[in-house]
């Protein structure tokens, strides 16, 4: 298969699966609250492509959620090339994918984050993954979620829940508190021994990752909860901004490439808590 046709086809996938999200997200709210809408290009100057970042704030379910979508090209910075797979002499890059991150009002609700890319240089690769991160224990729904990802990954090859699970708990792990972020999930990068297998594979993460989340806010966000229940909620949120700001990888590709700053920051929550 062509490698424009692959391109299209990736871009589209994401496109479309930020479409479908928002509108589940918007059922879900039945609030009359709807995402606000802005797009942005990478370079003003020239064509280097751009996004659409989706923002929906002070919902009854949702406190805020983002949805990004982005297809930027164009050059890596110089200080990258060593860190990237497949730039030797020409640092020229190709790269689209889809983000969301769910902090919820309901504290029983976790929050929850889901992206994938497909990424072009000399080379190209696919990568992402989703992960939970609840502000209280609840052992019930970490054998949920890892049995559900074990059963879609195992769909694919019967080594990638193991594997990716793993990667996920490492990945997302605060090496200054010496602790993980949430209860896991899977994390995966740099996927490229087969184009129609990986792409295949990277749709069953978003679709699982859609019944995922309809899954868990049908079963928590009616749990009654307390004044100390959400101040732990804000104090774990400190906890993900801490992760985002430090160690994320998606940030700092996104600030280094000249992705759009608000699009980059919407993981972040709208209120957090130190102690």
């Amino acid at each position: 298969m062509k490698l424009d046709l692959k391109k299209e086809l990736t871009k589209q996938w994401f496109k479309n699966l930020q479409e479908i999200i928002c509108k589940n997200i918007e059922e879900i709210e039945k609030n009359k609250i709807f995402f606000k809408i802005k797009n942005w290009s990478r370079n003003k100057k020239k064509d280097e492509g751009g996004g659409e970042s989706r923002l929906l704030e002070n919902g009854k379910v949702f406190d805020k959620v983002g949805v990004n979508f982005s297809e930027v090209y164009g050059k890596f910075p110089k200080e990258l090339k060593s860190k990237i797979p497949g730039i030797k002499k020409s640092t020229d890059f190709w790269a689209s994918g889809i983000s969301i991150v769910m902090h919820m009002k309901n504290p029983h609700v976790p929050a929850m984050h889901f992206n994938t890319r497909y990424i072009v240089t000399s080379q190209g690769w696919f990568g992402g993954g989703m992960d939970v991160t609840p502000c209280i224990k609840d052992n019930k729904l970490k054998k949920w979620l890892h049995k559900n990802l074990k059963i879609m990954c195992d769909r694919h090859n019967k080594k990638y829940y193991k594997n990716y699970s793993k990667w996920c708990d490492k990945y997302f792990y605060l090496q200054h508190r010496q602790e993980t972020r949430g209860i896991g999930g899977i994390f995966f990068d740099y996927k490229k021994d087969n184009w129609e297998k990986d792409f295949s594979f990277v749709k069953d993460v978003g679709l699982e990752f859609i019944k995922i989340f309809n899954e868990i806010i049908l079963k928590k966000n009616k749990v009654r909860w307390t004044k100390t229940d959400k101040e732990n909620q804000y104090i774990k949120r400190g906890r993900y901004v801490e992760f985002n700001l430090l160690y994320d990888r998606g940030t700092k590709f996104g600030l280094q490439t000249g992705g759009n700053i608000e699009a980059i920051l919407m993981s972040l929550p709208p209120l957090a808590k130190w102690k």
